[in-house]
């Protein structure tokens, strides 16, 4: 059950409603309904319904305290949300499996700063709890206009739900927050954009690029809506200028169109797991920035060998090879080592950048057969999937 008014239920963090991460949520804890407390239909909550109806879960609103009581059965569970809650599904998982009644806490010094209800002397509420739903007939004697959540964690302390405390490395750091207003919701978008975003130890040149991009700009994004679908455009059209560019014999500025299609490509694919990751969907057989990266390593082949001649009586076959084979090889090369070597490797905005300098003194061809070399030394010196 999520309990939320329409103000703190439709916050954005990373693109998706307060909502929408809880949705996901319910999804992560197996959940079969869906209750929203609210004050009736609307657009918002509609949009809602649909996506939790697609997810194949069902789906109610109640309005008050006693059309909740209404739809819950003394046989059912409820994994009750607070208002306003926003929790990484990963973290919440381990603490209510088992189907275990129980009712999350944490210290109250740190709880009652962050907005949550006190519970005693030592603890305050952390905004989660899973109940029998047998507690929640007793929601029929208290007023209609009553605070459910506060309400359903006292009857449940009352009938001997145990108390669990969250771990401090669960709930540190952002992945654990009440959002009150619109200025939390922007603060911890911000936040939880950077941890998901942090660099690794093996970040090249162009994600780095990217990544710095998707900061900058990401959330703007996201809150447009379809972050990634535009991005994802903008691959096409960058793709289809660089083969316009190659065909002509501008194969420099040909390089120079790949180097943003490649950037695009990773910011995409930053903004889809983000996408994915609030609404709980899990990426799927072949991600869409996958097919989007062999179609621009395609028009990177493409585009070499527009900027190599072919020699008068030169075989297609002897013309085509230096081409395929670097493509191939950074195709290859990946499988076989991590770190470093494998993430220059895929780094195609850092290629494209080489090969427009290169072109620009026509020197593509020399360039090719050494990048060429190089990753079959690699490839040689490094052994299967060992780390630099």
């Amino acid at each position: 059950m999520a309990g939320q008014s329409l103000p703190r239920a439709f916050l954005r963090v990373g693109g998706a409603t307060l909502a929408q991460h809880q949705l996901g949520l319910a999804l992560a804890l197996d959940c079969q309904r869906v209750i929203c407390l609210a004050k009736g239909p609307s657009p918002e909550m509609i949009a809602l319904q649909h996506m939790a109806e697609n997810a194949g879960l069902q789906f109610h609103i109640a309005t008050g305290a006693r059309p909740l009581a209404g739809l819950v059965t003394a046989n059912d569970e409820l994994v009750v949300i607070g208002e306003g809650l926003f929790v990484e599904a990963a973290g919440v998982v381990p603490l209510l499996e088992g189907r275990a009644p129980a009712v999350l806490v944490q210290p109250v010094e740190g709880g009652l700063a962050a907005g949550f209800e006190r519970i005693d002397i030592n603890r305050a509420s952390a905004g989660l709890m899973r109940i029998p739903g047998h507690l929640v007939e007793n929601l029929q004697e208290l007023p209609g206009d009553c605070d459910v959540h506060s309400a359903l964690t006292r009857i449940a302390l009352q009938a001997g739900v145990p108390m669990r405390e969250v771990p401090v490395a669960v709930r540190s750091g952002v992945d654990w927050r009440l959002i009150r207003d619109e200025a939390e919701a922007h603060a911890v978008e911000l936040e939880w954009l950077r941890g998901r975003f942090a660099d690794g130890d093996s970040v090249s040149p162009g994600r780095a690029v990217a990544r710095y991009g998707v900061l900058t700009f990401g959330s703007s994004l996201l809150h447009a809506g379809n972050a990634s679908n535009m991005l994802s455009l903008g691959v096409l059209v960058a793709v289809a200028l660089a083969g316009g560019l190659a065909w002509f014999g501008f194969v420099t500025i040909a390089f120079l169109s790949l180097v943003a299609a490649a950037l695009l490509v990773e910011a995409s694919r930053l903004l889809r797991s983000v996408e994915r990751q609030a609404l709980g969907q899990l990426p799927p057989a072949i991600p869409r920035a996958d097919v989007l990266r062999w179609l621009v390593d395609t028009l990177f082949g493409l585009s070499l060998l527009a900027a190599i001649p072919r020699l008068g009586g030169e075989s297609l076959i002897s013309w085509m090879f230096p081409p395929a084979m670097l493509m191939m090889l950074l195709a290859l090369i990946p499988r076989f080592v991590t770190g470093k070597v494998a993430s220059l490797a895929t780094d195609r905005a850092t290629l494209g950048l080489v090969l427009a300098f290169a072109a620009g003194f026509g020197q593509v061809e020399p360039l090719v057969e050494v990048l060429a070399m190089t990753l079959v030394v690699v490839g040689m010196a490094l052994p299967l999937r060992r780390k630099d």
